[in-house]
């Protein structure tokens, strides 16, 4: 087996392929059929009722001044308000820019700024954020908003006022369904759909620019991951203003014609609840929320669900099959891609995945190489190298980075993007996610995966989660020691945390340093910040399993 054969477009013609395009054909074939459920609603509305509302929404924008092309911020919690305004960007060839709702201040600005957005949908918990930076500096990307519209959450007057008194155009949003439908063509598949922030550990986040096709594409690509039918529900608990829940989770949903269950947030002692109660067929995870969910407490009724499917990145080998056996699944999925290039890496449904591995090459749609990071030359198989892609169809990669065209020539070099990701490959083609370049350490001559140590040290029952970084070593050509940042959920002796790990990872992988604290530092996406770790490095409250007895 040496690469993914199973990557096949539901909608054949690539002139289709765009959110409008695909919701209005499943609301004209099966109009009856659910498409958006939204259970903290009680919400339930068939394709045809989501088409009529959103297309309401996009005229409603299209009155108001909005034209094709125009930037519209999101910034809100996961709620049909959200969805329906995301669809409507799509049916008036506008362009969604997703704002992380844990922005606030000068990130806030920046992404406004960069983005150029002229119009935005908030929460109205939000507004005292906007109005704490809106200066009237026309170069000020709040300012240069021309009109808020505000999602009611139980303060919308208030915010409203917070808004006109910031110098800010607001009105409700419920004023958006009551307009006329728009009815507009729909946009171009290489027309820009939306803007996905990156968030940038080291630097400013950069805006990555997807055409509408790649949003379909990387929809298309999790149908065939999961063989999504029109008969299964999709069930996200990660916020929409991530890809993981709108082109990995919503839109792929209306690929296959099928349920798209959107929760307000995830909840691991309520996860598999949500799944039962909504007929849930498959989901997705994300990070630890697997092993968030495996810790709870075991239940008779555990397996009486209809899940059949789970999208995990990454998925925690060392609990897996128990997981499966556990909640009667079927298979579990994984992929490798990023934001700017979906996802060229994907694993076959339903065969035995070697351990570790993240999937194999879909070579009918993407070119991929692992190379020498400082030369650009392949490596030999088996070795590590920086993953580089390029795509062999048109549109199913990102245009670049939004406004940052030097930064897109730096990715982009020698005709190829590079994800800074390191990788090796099997003679078998499997590929296998090693490290962020940046996050890998070197001790005693031996490289070391953080994430592949991460992965042992939570498989601990008292291990909540988890970094590891590299931090100088005290003895020459070291290179690094390596220290594993803990948050727990109850005590644990560091010296049998490090037991644990005995016969789990390597000896030169063994943690040295065991810093446990209330919480990892993060940037506002929720990924850690592991450049603030490593400049802490080793504090006074670290366990040091060299230090004498």
């Amino acid at each position: 087996m040496d690469f993914y054969t199973e990557l096949t477009a539901t909608f054949a013609d690539p002139d289709d392929w765009t959110l409008a395009t695909v919701l209005r054909t499943h609301a004209a074939n099966t109009p009856d059929a659910p498409c958006l459920l939204v259970p903290d609603e009680d919400l339930e509305l068939t394709y045809a009722e989501a088409l009529a509302r959103a297309d309401a929404v996009a005229g409603s924008f299209a009155a108001a001044g909005v034209s094709r092309g125009d930037r519209i911020a999101i910034m809100a919690q996961n709620s049909s308000r959200f969805v329906l305004s995301w669809w409507a960007t799509a049916l008036g060839g506008t362009v969604e820019v997703p704002i992380n709702t844990n922005y606030e201040g000068d990130f806030l600005t920046h992404q406004f700024t960069v983005a150029q957005a002229q119009w935005a949908v908030i929460d109205d918990e939000y507004a005292e954020r906007f109005a704490a930076v809106a200066n009237g500096d026309p170069a000020n990307g709040v300012t240069a908003v021309q009109k808020f519209w505000v999602i009611d959450t139980g303060r919308l007057d208030e915010a409203i006022a917070t808004l006109t008194r910031a110098g800010l155009d607001a009105a409700p949003w419920d004023e958006l369904p009551t307009g006329d439908a728009l009815n507009a063509p729909a946009p171009a598949p290489s027309d820009l759909g939306a803007i996905f922030f990156t968030s940038g550990t080291t630097g400013p986040s950069k805006g990555v620019a997807m055409p509408n096709a790649q949003l379909y594409f990387f929809a298309q690509e999790v149908v065939c991951l999961t063989r999504l039918t029109a008969a299964d529900r999709y069930l996200t608990t990660t916020p929409l203003f991530h890809g993981n829940a709108t082109f990995m989770a919503v839109y792929p949903a209306l690929v296959a014609g099928a349920s798209a269950v959107i929760r307000r947030k995830f909840s691991a002692s309520r996860w598999i609840d949500h799944v039962r109660d909504s007929g849930v067929t498959v989901t997705n995870f994300v990070g630890v929320m697997m092993d968030f969910a495996w810790k709870q407490p075991p239940r008779e009724d555990d397996r009486d669900n209809r899940l059949r499917c789970i999208y995990a990145a990454p998925i925690a080998t060392t609990i897996e099959a128990d997981f499966k056996q556990r909640y009667g699944i079927e298979t579990f999925v994984n992929a490798f891609g990023l934001t700017e290039t979906s996802a060229p890496i994907l694993s076959p449904y339903n065969v035995e995945i070697p351990p570790g591995a993240a999937g194999l090459q879909a070579r009918d749609w993407f070119d991929i190489r692992l190379v020498d990071p400082d030369t650009d030359r392949e490596v030999p198989v088996g070795e590590v190298g920086e993953l580089v892609v390029r795509p062999k169809v048109p549109f199913i990669c990102s245009m670049g980075y939004y406004g940052m065209p030097d930064k897109t020539v730096e990715a982009w070099r020698n005709l190829w993007f590079h994800t800074g990701d390191a990788l090796r490959r099997d003679e078998n083609g499997w590929y296998y996610f090693v490290d962020r370049y940046k996050d890998a350490l070197r001790r005693r001559g031996e490289n070391i995966s953080s994430y592949e140590v991460e992965q042992v040290v939570l498989g601990h029952p008292a291990v909540h989660e988890c970094a590891v970084v590299g931090v100088p070593a005290d003895v020459e050509a070291g290179e690094d020691e390596v220290l594993a940042a803990i948050v727990l959920t109850e005590h644990v002796d560091p010296a049998a945390l490090l037991e644990f790990c005995d016969g789990r990872i390597p000896a030169f992988a063994r943690p040295r340093f065991i810093r446990t604290v209330d919480a990892l530092p993060k940037t506002p996406s929720e990924k850690v910040r592991k450049s603030v770790l490593r400049e802490q490095g080793v504090t006074p409250d670290t366990f040091d399993a060299a230090a004498p007895v």
